[in-house]
């Protein structure tokens, strides 16, 4: 029954342990509140590296990264997880804020992965989240 299966992908997501990466304060602040209202647990990292550092402590169930970011960036995060933590890539949504370079709208396309445009509302985010926690 297909609303059975849809009540149940609902709840797949729900209670979810996000790590959300970004430089912009704000713009993870706005994440963190919609994810923290969605009935996730949602940790921050201002940059890849510390993202880094954070997955060395924790387990995540997902992670949105900003492609642009100081000392490393959401490309070279990806390039990281592949090698240390490769169950993590499949559960990885690039957030872009602009027009992304050729080299890395190329890189995106390749990865196969999703990628949630800012500006952003609520209901953009929950669906990419729910997309991606589903398929995993």
């Amino acid at each position: 029954r297909p609303e059975a299966q849809a009540a149940q992908s609902e709840l797949a997501v729900e209670g979810k342990t996000i790590l959300v990466v970004d430089d912009e304060a704000e713009i993870a602040d706005l994440l963190s509140d919609i994810l923290t209202r969605e009935g996730h647990h949602v940790d921050k990292a201002p940059n890849g590296a510390i993202a880094l550092e954070k997955l060395r402590t924790a387990q995540y169930d997902l992670v949105l990264s900003d492609i642009k970011m100081p000392e490393m960036d959401g490309p070279a995060l990806y390039r990281a997880l592949e090698q240390r933590y490769p169950g993590l890539t499949k559960r990885f949504i690039f957030i872009s804020g602009d027009v992304l370079s050729g080299e890395t709208a190329r890189f995106i396309e390749s990865s196969g992965l999703p990628a949630l445009n800012k500006p952003f509302v609520a209901p953009d985010v929950r669906a990419i989240i729910q997309r991606v926690l589903s398929a995993s």
